[in-house]
Parts: structure tokens; C-alpha cells; sequence
């Protein structure tokens, strides 16, 4: 764990392209993947890494794009995420 920790930091830091791009990007993976828990993780760090809600959108539209129907059901849950961090001021 400490190894893939390691590689999460070195691979999210500000690079060619910036956090939040980054964060977007593996938003849109874990879509596509349907991966619970990393939708919510990365709705989280995209929103602190200064995303806005127009741009989590679309990459969720994006994400639905490559992913058909089933990206669906898990693009909702990153707006649900979204709304939910937002009630709690972030």
C-alpha cells in the first residue's frame, strides 16, 4: 500500500498537466470502471483541487461516452457525490 500511495502522489502531482485535470481524468476512469469508491474519492480531490461543478459534469459526460449505459448508473452516483460534498461546503 505504501508503494501504490507513493505512485497516487507522484502521479496526481502537478505536472504537464495540473491536479485538477488530473483528478477529472481518473474521475472519468473510475466511471467507466464502476468504481464506488474512487468516484466519490475523486469528486472529493477534483472539488479541492479547485474543479467546478460545470467541469465534473462533463467529464461525466465524457465518461458515459466511453463507457454506454452502464457509466450511467455510476455517473449518477458522481453527481450524487458532488451534491453531497457540496452541502457540506467544499
Amino acid at each position: 500500500m505504501q508503494g501504490f500511495a507513493s505512485l497516487h502522489e507522484a502521479s496526481l502531482a502537478k505536472g504537464a498537466l495540473d491536479s485538477k485535470t488530473k483528478e477529472l481524468i481518473a474521475l472519468g476512469i473510475a466511471i467507466t470502471v464502476r468504481c464506488d469508491g474512487c468516484i466519490s474519492y475523486h469528486v472529493h480531490d477534483a472539488l479541492q483541487a479547485g474543479a467546478k461543478m460545470e467541469e465534473i459534469a462533463e467529464t461525466v459526460s465524457v465518461a458515459i461516452l466511453m463507457g454506454g449505459g452502464p457509466s450511467v448508473v455510476y455517473g449518477i452516483e458522481a453527481m450524487q457525490a458532488l451534491s453531497q460534498f457540496q452541502e457540506r461546503g467544499l
